[in-house]
Order: C-alpha cells, then sequence, then structure tokens
C-alpha cells in the first residue's frame, strides 16, 4: 500500500484551515495546517509535501508570494491557491506563476478533490 499523500495548508483564517484539514484527512491524506507561510517554511514539512494548499491573500507573504518563492528555489511541488476575493487578474497571475487550480471561496468540497487529485497527479509526472 503507498504511502499517504502529504497535503500542506496554509491559510491565515482557522476555521477555513480546520475545515480542509478535515475534508482532507476524512479521504486519508496526511494533513498540516499553518497560519502563515513564513511558518510553512520555516518547518520540515516545507520540503516533504505533496501539494500545498494556500490562500492568496494572507499576511506578510501571499500565497503567490510563496509559490513564486518555491519554484525559484526549484521546487516543483504542487499548489492550489484559494482566495475569497478571486477575480481574472489574480486567477491569471497565480496560474502564471504555476498554480495547478485556482479557486474562490467557499468552494465545492468535490471542486477542491478534483484540484487536489489532478495537482498530485501532475506532481507525480514532475518527479519521475
Amino acid at each position: 500500500m503507498p504511502a499517504a499523500s502529504i497535503i500542506s495548508v496554509l491559510d491565515d483564517d482557522p476555521y477555513v484551515r480546520a475545515a480542509i484539514n478535515n475534508l482532507l484527512e476524512s479521504r486519508g491524506y496526511v494533513v498540516h495546517t499553518f497560519a502563515s507561510a513564513e511558518e510553512f517554511l520555516s518547518s520540515a514539512h516545507s520540503s516533504r509535501t505533496s501539494c500545498v494548499v494556500a490562500d492568496v491573500q494572507m499576511p506578510s507573504k501571499t500565497g503567490i508570494d510563496l509559490l513564486t518563492q518555491m519554484r525559484a528555489q526549484g521546487s516543483a511541488t504542487p499548489f492550489i491557491l484559494i482566495t475569497a476575493f478571486p477575480d481574472e487578474g489574480v486567477r491569471m497571475r497565480a496560474l502564471k506563476a504555476g498554480a495547478t487550480c485556482f479557486l474562490g471561496k467557499p468552494f465545492v468540497a468535490a471542486d477542491l478533490m478534483q484540484c487536489l487529485e489532478q495537482a498530485l497527479a501532475a506532481g507525480k509526472t514532475s518527479t519521475e
């Protein structure tokens, strides 16, 4: 049996973190949650995560900033970016930076799961 994928969830809203954590754990994923990009980057999980689900609007470092930084450091970790303020300009910036998916909050659980499956499949392809 393959090891469960490790998903890192970054959102400054504790209720959003808890909701995504509960959803993903109920589907068998190992989940680590973080209140900020800095907290994630200073953890041991930043280099061992299978996928990052990150809020676009976070204090200090946005989800897009984090994605850009990780790509500049050579990381191919798939990213799903979520935001309560979706607009076409932000969506285009997120996708151009390399996000696999971009979801507006609130989103349907099935949409997140579809994005996650897509991201994990893309992540496996990039590491083979």
